[in-house]
């Protein structure tokens, strides 16, 4: 049987994309897959920088990953990362939607405001905890001058214990409030007008509108846009490790970076990559079951 030269020119094209995008494949291979592999190997091991011989010993496989049931400062830092991703990930969804929806209006002031509001997602994440450790510091800060002038004695809030992780859903929100606003804003512009038109015919309130039409046409995009800050939160390194630095104590330490701490700190590589992992799959589970739970498609009623 002959093959049509358009099958055949098929293939060759097949063959052409393949093979653009291979070198881009394995690089990403060198720099994901193979890293991720060895992290997963060292958590079955006891890895110490002060005891060389046990990078490769698999002896007790498991040892680390039981210790993770008994560590008690885990657990803590498990309970503070729950916190800051909770109150992080609702604020910036609540502001980054509120906001969107007004910019959604046709305005000239509006539309230049959006530039505005986008500063703080393309900082340096290094620069964003600068500017919060200079805002924190009393002796510096413009805000506690404005408290001071008016006869407020307000602490330093990065070093007291009941404001301190306050202080870090703070600055995280205010970092990252403009991801949600900017996803969010760009399904409000590719939302048919029809739909808006034929329920303002039928007399539907603006919150009718926003509640029936609006919020279940976008809700897919809110499920991404919180699902990428929930990851991100995770992630939440360079402002703990500026601000606070986990304190005070460890009210501000969260998983990953008590993880940071075990590694670089106490050298136990094996215990710190099995931490890594296991906050890797739970990440992984917890999102699984956001997407089940909430579902992607838009159902407008």
């Amino acid at each position: 049987m002959i093959s049509s030269p358009s099958a055949g020119f098929s293939r060759a094209q097949h063959r052409f994309f393949a093979f653009c995008v291979a070198p881009s494949l394995a690089v990403l291979a060198l720099i994901t897959l193979l890293p991720a592999l060895y992290l997963l190997a060292t958590s079955f091991t006891q890895l110490s920088l002060t005891r060389p011989e046990t990078q490769w010993d698999f002896s007790q496989p498991l040892e680390s990953y039981r210790q993770l049931l008994s560590d008690s400062r885990l657990h803590n830092s498990v309970w503070v990362q729950i916190k800051l991703s909770f109150w992080t990930v609702l604020l910036q969804l609540l502001i980054g939607l509120l906001l969107a929806l007004l910019l959604n209006i046709r305005s000239r002031l509006l539309e230049a405001l959006r530039t505005v509001f986008l500063i703080p997602m393309v900082l340096p994440p290094i620069v964003v905890a600068i500017i919060w450790k200079v805002i924190y510091t009393p002796d510096i800060s413009p805000m506690h001058g404005i408290f001071r002038s008016l006869g407020w004695n307000v602490p330093a809030l990065i070093t007291d214990p009941n404001w301190a992780l306050t202080s870090i859903i703070i600055a995280d929100t205010w970092e990252w409030f403009p991801f949600t606003m900017l996803m969010v804003l760009a399904a409000l512009q590719m939302m048919p007008q029809e739909l808006l038109d034929a329920a303002k015919v039928d007399g539907a309130s603006p919150w009718q509108l926003t509640r029936h039409i609006t919020l279940p046409f976008i809700r897919g995009v809110l499920l991404v846009a919180g699902l990428f800050r929930l990851i991100d939160s995770i992630k939440a390194f360079p402002l703990i490790f500026i601000l606070t630095d986990g304190g005070p104590g460890s009210l501000t330490e969260v998983t990953n970076y008590y993880s940071y701490l075990q590694a670089f700190n106490f050298s136990f590589l094996g215990f710190s990559s099995a931490i890594t992992v296991a906050l890797l799959a739970a990440t992984i589970a917890l999102s699984w079951l956001i997407v089940r739970l909430v579902g992607w498609g838009a159902k407008i009623d």
